[in-house]
């Protein structure tokens, strides 16, 4: 009940340090296109090393089309998230991103042809609602939002709620480090189409000390969050997964206070412990039902061996 929600958690909050290390590379004289295109190549490189290392078995093939969505809408909620920093304030940004928690739900009831509980339904108003005073968006002009700010941003949030979806496709017959690898290899090539693959052969990355940075985003990045949502979405849900991926934006403004020193407000913590409660709402409830279901098991097992043993009385 547990374990794999845990595994959604553990890979959102790694998506969560993202932002902070990329900020950390912008200020040692690297940008955004640069850091992102270490992230990916260095993610590939550990993924193809975890690959040699744990698997007896050759590279497959099998479901490699669902494989090469899985990679592309990877790199690109990066692109575009990252395209939307231009012309939104970051914490603006954020919030859109976060508009990921209901477009999956939605995804997820379009797929599995149901509404949502109620129990769903509360946890995603709980969690918008403290969205926005957990990024500090309170005291920002929106007036001046130009329009495809606001589309680019949602545009990140449905190709983050699209990876959701397709990683927690299952591949027959596929290893989690193969997939691994398809994963990382594709959400390289789209992003070395759109951001700087230079840094590959110019320097940049291994004599200018970009590496350190493409190595802890590879893995906070890349190989965490793919290889614990390849293993958990499928067995939580992508419904209920878009909930718990809501300790994103909670670990991004704790690593920044942290790392970058940023000052965190009382509504902003107001915020983040809203965002806390709505995520946790799911997995409490599914905890008391199970308790509940357990003594009713119970229960007509006693009954069960009460009328056994009445039989058996009667009988002799």
């Amino acid at each position: 009940m547990y374990l794999y929600p845990l595994m959604v958690v553990i890979a959102a909050s790694s998506y969560g340090v993202v932002s902070t290390i990329i900020k950390l590379a912008m200020s040692s004289g690297f940008s955004v296109s640069e850091a992102v295109t270490s992230q990916f190549f260095i993610g590939f490189c550990i993924a193809a090393g975890i690959f040699l290392l744990t698997s007896r078995t050759k590279l497959s093939f099998n479901g490699i089309k669902i494989l090469i969505l899985a990679g592309v809408l990877t790199g690109l909620t990066n692109i575009v998230y990252g395209r939307s920093l231009n012309y939104l304030p970051a914490s603006l940004a954020v919030v859109l991103l976060f508009q990921f928690t209901w477009i999956g739900m939605l995804i997820s009831c379009i797929t599995r042809r149901q509404f949502p509980t109620r129990i769903e339904l509360l946890s995603l108003i709980i969690l918008v609602g403290g969205t926005i005073p957990a990024a500090g968006l309170i005291d920002v002009d929106l007036s001046e939002i130009p329009f495809q700010g606001w589309l680019w941003g949602l545009a990140a949030a449905l190709c983050y709620s699209l990876f959701l979806f397709v990683n927690g496709r299952v591949t027959a017959n596929m290893t989690t480090s193969n997939r691994l690898v398809w994963v990382s290899f594709f959400a390289l090539i789209t992003t070395a189409v759109f951001q700087s693959p230079e840094i590959i052969w110019n320097g940049t990355l291994f004599n200018e000390g970009l590496w350190m940075y493409g190595l802890a985003l590879g893995l906070f990045g890349m190989i965490i969050p793919v290889f614990l949502f390849t293993i958990a979405v499928p067995k939580v849900g992508l419904g209920r997964s878009s909930i718990l991926s809501a300790i994103e934006l909670p670990i991004a403004v704790l690593v920044s206070v942290i790392l970058l020193s940023e000052t965190v407000t009382a509504l902003q913590i107001a915020g983040i412990a809203t965002i806390i409660l709505g995520m946790s709402l799911p997995v409490m409830l599914s905890r008391n039902r199970l308790g509940s279901n357990m003594e009713i098991l119970k229960q007509n097992a006693k009954n069960q061996s009460a009328m056994l043993g009445d039989l058996k009385k009667h009988s002799s």
